[in-house]
């Protein structure tokens, strides 16, 4: 099927006008669906042509004005011969979904009760639907559904039951094809409200107790958010409920569907979590109540300004969690994780600047929902809020939503609404930080006359940029001081530091701005983040000193003897836990070659139990060193006591989340039969059961299983996407280089075969979560640039083997420091 292309967007937008649709589902069998799609509009030019898309199994019919169209090929459906007014009438047949686009069918192993929801991604609402599927086509809609008498349904608007399996809902307010949904199912159902605003959680019914215990936190999240946002933009709720379903084996971590926002439900917790994982979930409920605002009210024009709604999503989402929940230090989960996503995202060969001046089509936007849209965008933001100020910044983003409610947008209309209200010009800014890819680097420096901040670019992205940032130093009575100023250009002499005693100085302290940072050759890590107050500027600091790891400027054994010396001080376990996670996942099992892993497990092993025998009995802290002490463990012994319960640290209990990384480090360890396998998947019948017993099964040191696991990644099409990613992660073990080395070859020849089966998403999620990343060898490397260089690859999958490709290399690099 062809993608829709930048320039057929923009001839159909010139040729249709005052766009419904009405869209009926019947969703009475379980082997295919019917829609009936009925679409109005006007042409302005009488006789102009268009097309419709949709990828149906079957079409049924298709009328225009009453007449019969013809010549329906390839996802499209031709409108010749158009009137002033015209009605569409398409009626056809859709296979389910199973991979999390268009309409995703599940049957829930637990009860096997079946759910259905819509997920219309950027491109997919053509699986289940006629339509002009583009985002500055924006059009009330009117959705009716036929369902299983036994079934609760929702979708965008408020709705009714109008009889036995009959639901009909009211007319949406003008939305764009991709916020489009609908859900059904037995699903469990808690309904609340709050000033004035209806709210509902839905989650499938074998979880309907864990979302009784999951609820009170939802809502107090939900109010919070609602309450603060009101407060900032000055313009209530544009959607007259608000309702949050958390659905199986969604793709996404959530997507913004306006009335019902729908999220993987991974995020209604059924054991002990970190508040790492609490945080993140309240910044994922923030980011989507903002997209009501940023991309639902105001919607871009095209893709080219996906940051208009993600980057805004992600810092107002991080922002409103910080200023209106208890969780308070946010922005430090945020610079220990999400923002080190960005930082390696725009140094990559894919990099690309957070508003592009072009993208082509749909399949090209796709591959931009990455670190930059998101993590660079939203610290892009941050920038401007420091330089202009919330008064501006607001009174800006007011305006903004004034005049284009219900419309869509561009840069240029952002930022006109901006410099109005903020009396500044921002196209230079935009030009720099907007409109130019890659990173700058900032280094403290002593100067003759005082002391400097130099500016650094890499050769071939030479752009330098402005940034208002933080500099904090110990001064020559041990307290920490600091100043905030401007840095531009290649060097900037800080005056008021002239003569000034410093030591152990941070740059970009408060995180200000997105730029990598490096320390002078004098500083002491271990003393300096041990004189740092603010979780946030420790975030800093280890991820300044990730940063240099990833450039292989740094050896990773550097970073995992801080480690071990420093991380048991850490207070904020979003940082503790981030770090960890770069320690053994990436550090150990990646960086290191292999005669140096035992030294590498060994000092995570330490900053593990060392954070263990101080951490709260039950706490955060202790979950996730005991977490990451089990993926890294050796023997099977201490492991087979835990999970009989004997030797666990006081406080910590056997929940299945903690049983099934027990069993998979069992598995890893060849210490796991298949008949115990059997029978855990026996005892946990669920969904999940399910998917981690097939990580289980591929992480094996077998050579039957991982053979029966590479022919699930390369050939497989029945499994689910969340069952192929575990697969894919299962498959790929540091410890097992000498089994999996012979498929490093083969990953990269008989994977592009799929391409025939397989949508652009999940052939991504295979790049990434299926790629050799543990086989760190220049061969595997040229392996990846033979595939990258074969004609036809699709571009979602082109892209996510090419940033794999580029994390290989650093690890390539890493492996050959000595």
């Amino acid at each position: 099927m062809a993608s829709l292309t930048f320039d057929e967007a923009k001839t159909r937008v010139g040729v249709v006008r005052d766009l419904r649709y009405e869209l009926d589902f019947d969703l009475t069998s379980s082997e295919s669906f019917r829609t009936t799609t009925v679409v109005r509009f006007g042409a302005d030019e009488p006789g102009a042509e268009t097309f419709l898309e949709l990828r149906p199994t079957r079409l049924v019919s298709a009328t225009l004005n009453g007449r019969e169209i013809a010549g329906f090929a390839e996802g499209r459906l031709p409108l010749t011969g158009l009137a002033d007014r015209n009605e569409v009438v398409v009626v056809a047949e859709y296979a389910y979904s199973h991979v999390g686009e268009g309409l995703h069918r599940f049957v829930d192993p637990a009860d096997g009760e079946a759910y259905v929801y819509a997920q219309p991604s950027i491109a997919e609402a053509p699986l289940f639907m006629a339509c002009f599927d583009q985002p500055d086509l924006k059009a009330p809609v009117t959705i009716r559904v036929t369902a299983d008498p036994s079934w609760i349904v929702r979708s965008n608007a408020a709705g009714a039951q109008t009889e036995p399996g009959r639901w009909e809902f009211a007319e949406t307010k003008p939305v764009a094809t991709y916020l489009i949904t609908v859900i059904g199912g037995p699903y469990a159902e808690i309904r609340d409200e709050h000033d004035g605003i209806p709210l509902a959680l839905y989650a499938r019914k074998s979880y309907s107790e864990a979302l009784a215990e999951n609820a009170p936190e939802l809502f107090e999240l939900t109010k919070q958010c609602l309450d603060r946002y009101h407060e900032l933009f000055g313009i209530r709720l544009p959607f007259g409920k608000y309702e949050q379903a958390f659905v199986p084996e969604f793709t996404w971590g959530a997507m913004e569907f306006p009335g019902l926002v729908v999220f993987r439900d991974e995020y209604i917790y059924r054991g002990p979590v970190t508040d790492t994982e609490r945080s993140r979930r309240a910044s994922i409920v923030a980011h989507e109540m903002a997209h009501m605002w940023f991309g639902d009210l105001v919607t871009m024009r095209w893709w080219d300004d996906i940051w208009l709604n993600e980057s805004f999503a992600t810092y107002m989402g991080y922002r409103v969690t910080a200023e209106a929940t208890r969780f308070t230090d946010a922005w430090a989960d945020f610079a220990s994780e999400r923002k080190i996503w960005g930082y390696g995202a725009d140094q990559r060969p894919s990099t690309h600047p957070v508003a592009p001046v072009f993208v082509a089509d749909t399949e090209s936007a796709f591959a931009n929902f990455d670190g930059i849209s998101y993590a660079k965008g939203c610290a892009t933001l941050r920038q401007l809020v420091a330089w202009l100020g919330d008064d501006a910044f607001f009174a800006g983003l007011r305006a903004h939503f004034d005049k284009h409610a219900w419309g869509n947008a561009t840069l240029d209309d952002l930022l006109a609404s901006l410099s109005a209200a903020s009396g500044r010009d921002l196209s230079a800014w935009a030009d720099k930080w907007l409109r130019s890819p890659q990173v700058n680097t900032l280094h403290p420096v002593r100067t003759a006359d005082g002391f400097a901040v130099e500016q650094t670019a890499p050769a071939a992205y030479p752009t330098l940029r402005p940034h208002r940032i933080g500099i904090s130093w110990t001064s020559a009575d041990g307290v920490r001081q600091r100043i905030e100023t401007d840095v531009d250009g290649p060097l900037t002499a800080v005056g008021e530091l002239a003569g000034v005693e410093m030591e152990d100085v941070l740059l970009n302290d408060g995180d200000l701005s997105f730029a990598k940072i490096r320390f002078s050759p004098e500083t002491d890590l271990a003393r300096l983040l041990g004189r740092l107050e603010s979780p946030l500027d420790r975030a800093v600091v280890w991820g300044a000193v990730w940063d240099a790891v990833r450039d292989g400027e740094v050896p990773a054994m550097t970073f995992l003897d801080l480690v071990r010396s420093s991380l048991a001080a850490e207070t904020h376990v979003g940082v503790a836990e981030h770090m960890l996670g770069f320690a053994q996942g990436i550090a150990v099992n990646r960086f290191l070659p292999v005669d140096a892993r035992p030294a590498g497990q060994a000092a995570v092993d330490d900053a593990c139990e060392a954070i263990l025998a101080q951490a709260t009995p039950g706490g955060s802290l202790q979950l996730a060193a005991f977490r990451t002490l089990i993926s890294g463990m050796t023997s099977a012994e201490p492991v087979r006591a835990w999970l009989a319960g004997q030797d666990l640290p006081a406080g910590l209990t056997v929940d299945d989340e903690v049983r099934w990384t027990l069993l998979l480090r069992l598995a890893v360890l060849g210490d796991l039969t298949e008949a115990e396998l059997d029978a855990e998947q026996s005892r946990d019948g669920t969904a999940r059961g399910a998917v981690e017993a097939a990580r289980c099964r591929a992480a094996r040191p077998d050579a039957a299983a991982k053979a029966a696991a590479f022919e699930q990644i390369v050939r497989d099409r029945e499994l689910s996407n969340r069952m192929l990613e575990a697969i894919g992660q299962g498959f790929w073990r540091a410890e097992h280089w000498e089994l999996t080395d012979a498929y490093v070859e083969r990953y990269f020849t008989e994977l592009p075969a799929s391409q025939e089966w397989r949508s652009g998403y999940l052939l991504a999620t295979l790049g990434g979560a299926a790629f050799p990343a543990t086989a760190a060898y220049a061969s595997t490397v040229e392996a990846a640039e033979r595939m990258l260089a074969q004609p036809g690859l699709n571009t979602q999958f082109a892209r996510s083997i090419a940033d794999s490709t580029d994390d290989l290399r650093r690890a390539v690099r890493q492996r050959n420091l000595r």
